[in-house]
């Protein structure tokens, strides 16, 4: 056991979040993504799990350790609906609430077309996949930086 860290963050996915760098990507995908064969072609090159979990959940304890990136305006992106791109379902919702909890503010995913979403996925540092088996639950985040203290 560690202190202060969200008990839901295993070692695998707490190694990845850590290996990262500032403007590295991550993936959390839900059941129906491609999470294998897309995380093999990932820096990692592994799967990693986060089972049991909804993507707002799972998206909850990685932004208690990830700082989003704060200089561009993709720093998190959803997948968007196949013939409603605009649509938000209420999956991409929570973890939007998730985001603006986190950054003690609004600030809106981007939206990326399913196909060009499969496409970034592959150059990602890794996937993290969730249970979450609501259609939809497909985000990519952007690690910023932590300042440093004053």
């Amino acid at each position: 056991m560690l202190k202060n860290i969200d008990n839901r963050l295993n070692a695998e996915v707490l190694y990845a979040l850590r290996a990262m760098g500032h403007g590295d990507t991550i993936v959390i995908a839900d059941t129906n993504f491609p999470s294998d064969s897309i995380a093999r072609q990932t820096v990692l090159g592994d799967l990693l799990r986060m089972d049991n979990l909804t993507c707002a959940q799972a998206v909850e304890a990685i932004l208690s350790v990830l700082p989003l990136d704060t200089f561009v305006e993709d720093f998190a992106g959803r997948m968007e609906m196949v013939g409603e791109p605009a649509r938000v379902p209420p999956v991409q919702a929570e973890v939007q609430g998730a985001i603006d909890a986190a950054e003690g503010r609004a600030r809106p995913m981007v939206g990326i077309e399913r196909f060009d979403f499969y496409e970034r996925a592959k150059d990602a540092y890794a996937v993290i996949q969730t249970g979450e088996r609501r259609f939809y639950g497909c985000f990519i985040f952007r690690k910023g930086v932590i300042p440093p203290e004053e």
